[in-house]
């Protein structure tokens, strides 16, 4: 493990994957028949997304994981730590293979494989007390995880996200983690197979009666979020861009999201602002790889809808 650094502003844990992404197919691949990629990539992937994005963005990220002491393994630790996200409470775990993704983007949409195992180390064997930092993103599993609890002791915002594989096979283990987190962010197919509703809408209304705020995702259509702390209820359309990845995107909003509400923007405005930057990171290869910089937001400033961004903290 790496030396500690400076209380981080926000603490993550999940887990990772290190991708590997094809993009410009022409069409699915098909059996015999072989398929050439205009693109590629490589890039971190998982909880990585929401840390990159975030240290990208300015702000002290640190990130408790297991990584594969492989090749794919050390590449994740270096591209990470170039990235400035703190390693200190992550661990190379001898002998595990670093679970690997290929992604493989075409039609607006892209399909994964990805081979691995789970991690033989739970986040609560990482992580004993977590750093007392302003915000915290947890991949939800169907095992509790007591770190969450000492967090949320802390003051600390919680904001939970958890996958379709967890939906579908761990509905109400996840559910009943909820409750103490801040912020639940799932996509809209998550977020109604959570709640056993049939639109977006209805899913939102649901999940806002378990945490203070609720966000769904709706990828190129946008966000809607409810935010019970301060009452605010907003929906957000999507940006158009020249979609080439779409990969990792969910992430790299919810990244988006931590450090707007951590900025103190309304409702309205951390969803724009969330969802311009997801709309820029797909415009590359990759999750984390893709996620933009502020200086991809500059030209953004002239906009009326993002007059907000001259009074963000940056550098």
């Amino acid at each position: 493990m790496a030396t500690p650094a400076a209380v981080p502003d926000v603490f993550l844990s999940g887990l990772l994957f290190y991708d590997i992404g094809f993009a410009g197919l022409p069409a699915a691949p098909a059996a015999g028949v072989e398929v050439w990629a205009r693109e590629r990539g490589t890039s971190p992937g998982g909880i990585a997304n929401f840390a990159v994005t975030l240290s990208r963005l300015g702000l002290r990220t640190s990130l408790a994981a297991a990584v594969g002491d492989d090749v794919t393994g050390r590449l994740c630790w270096q591209e990470l730590e170039s990235d400035g996200v703190d390693l200190s409470l992550s661990r190379q775990v001898p002998d595990w293979p670093m679970p690997l993704t290929v992604s493989l983007a075409y039609d607006s949409d892209r399909a994964l494989i990805t081979h691995g195992s789970a991690p033989p180390l739970s986040p609560d064997d990482l992580i004993d007390t977590p750093p007392p930092a302003r915000a915290a993103v947890a991949h939800l599993g169907p095992s509790p995880q007591a770190w969450i609890g000492k967090a949320v002791a802390q003051d600390t915002l919680v904001f939970a996200a958890a996958g379709w594989e967890e939906a579908s096979l761990h509905r109400e283990a996840i559910l009943a983690q909820l409750p103490g987190c801040h912020a639940f962010l799932p996509n809209d197919r998550e977020a109604m197979a959570y709640t056993r509703t049939d639109s977006a809408s209805a899913a939102l209304s649901r999940l806002a009666d378990l945490v203070p705020l609720a966000v769904v995702t709706r990828g190129a259509d946008g966000a809607m979020a409810i935010d019970g702390s301060t009452g605010e209820t907003a929906t957000v359309p999507g940006v158009s861009v020249d979609a080439i990845d779409t990969t990792g995107a969910g992430d790299v909003f919810g990244g988006a999201l931590v450090y707007a509400t951590l900025a103190g923007l309304p409702l309205a405005d951390r969803l724009r602002f969330a969802a311009l930057v997801a709309a820029l990171s797909v415009r590359r290869i990759g999750g984390a790889t893709a996620a933009p910089h502020w200086s991809d937001l500059e030209p953004w400033r002239r906009h009326e809808n993002y007059a907000f961004l001259d009074d963000l903290p940056h550098e």
